[in-house]
């Protein structure tokens, strides 16, 4: 997949192509439909599929202060549309001088001029433009004139709401890592380095691996089952995750993420890993004793190697990053 970053030229912009919108973060069922269908249609018609998004998030822009944390990195985001089937992502800068750019300006200027679409495709709750003011019934209108399609998609629902970036982001503060993996389609995920901690773990007879993580947004506090992506051994291995502040050892707020990695003993100090969220066991708690904390965390392992021996590890496609 081709990665144009506020491209200048109109040349360096494929034209022709089926084209479809939005900020897709989190890459979850319902854009995943959207996309899917997009790839679908530019494969009937031999053109090219391309998905045009924003940087930085228009919420972060336009409500700094709502405290926005987003689902996917910039590169987890372009890989998984890259595994849909994209064949170009174009990213558009956003700030506010952008953001007072009109539905139709848009349209005009951009949709037409540079991109000469042969078909867009939106979900039909996407909104663009100054004021929110251009969505799917706008676009398609000024279509009419200007020679191309639009097709709109219908939000995917489920449980009685919509799939949607909110809700996932809701279900992963919370630390349904189970509904998460339902509303992605896959296990939620977050990408970071090893570094050294203070070897707490290996004095109470659990070494971890830390991780400083690159995603802005981790499931609530707590006790976890997971999976890690050692790039180095070119596997995927069990383990446990606790994310918190580890009450019971240290008397601080610093928030860590701390992975046992199951019969595991090499060394991977300042490696690239990807760590996936199964299930959640437990609460962050605080023990009266180093022995009782032992105990269970003890506990945790034992029900992670059942959950392992159930169901073996999760279907992941191992990056190189």
């Amino acid at each position: 997949m081709e990665i144009l970053r506020n491209p200048a030229p109109s040349s360096d912009l494929p034209r022709g192509g089926v084209v479809t919108i939005g900020n897709f973060d989190g890459v979850h069922r319902g854009h995943q439909m959207l996309l899917r269908g997009a790839v679908e249609r530019a494969r009937e018609l031999g053109v090219s599929a391309t998905a045009l998004t924003f940087e930085p998030h228009p919420e972060k822009v336009l409500r700094p202060d709502s405290g926005l944390r987003l689902i996917t990195t910039r590169v987890q985001k372009a890989q998984l549309l890259d595994r849909l089937g994209i064949d170009t992502l174009v990213e558009l800068g956003f700030d506010r001088r952008f953001a007072a750019t009109t539905a139709e300006e848009f349209a005009r200027e951009f949709l037409v001029r540079r991109l000469a679409p042969s078909e867009v495709r939106l979900g039909t709750n996407f909104r663009f433009g100054a004021g929110r003011l251009g969505d799917v019934n706008f676009l398609t209108v000024l279509a009419h004139d200007l020679g191309f399609t639009v097709f709109g998609v219908e939000p995917l629902n489920e449980g009685g709401e919509v799939i949607s970036s909110t809700r996932v982001r809701r279900e992963i503060a919370h630390g349904h890592a189970e509904e998460v993996w339902h509303l992605l389609g896959r296990p939620y995920h977050v990408d970071g380095s090893v570094y050294r901690g203070e070897r707490m773990g290996r004095r109470l007879g659990f070494p971890t691996i830390n991780v400083g993580v690159e995603n802005e947004l981790l499931p609530a506090h707590g006790v976890y089952i997971t999976a890690v992506d050692i790039p180095s051994f070119s596997r995927v291995f069990p383990c446990v995750t606790n994310i918190g502040v580890r009450p019971t050892v240290y008397e601080n707020y610093h928030v860590t993420v701390e992975s046992h990695v199951l019969n595991f003993t090499g060394d991977v100090y300042r490696e690239p890993v990807r760590l996936y969220f199964l299930k959640r066991l437990r609460d962050e708690m605080v023990f009266g004793s180093s022995m009782e904390l032992v105990s269970q965390i003890r506990r945790d392992v034992e029900s992670a190697g059942v959950y392992f021996a159930r169901r073996g590890l999760p279907e992941t496609e191992i990056v190189r990053r």
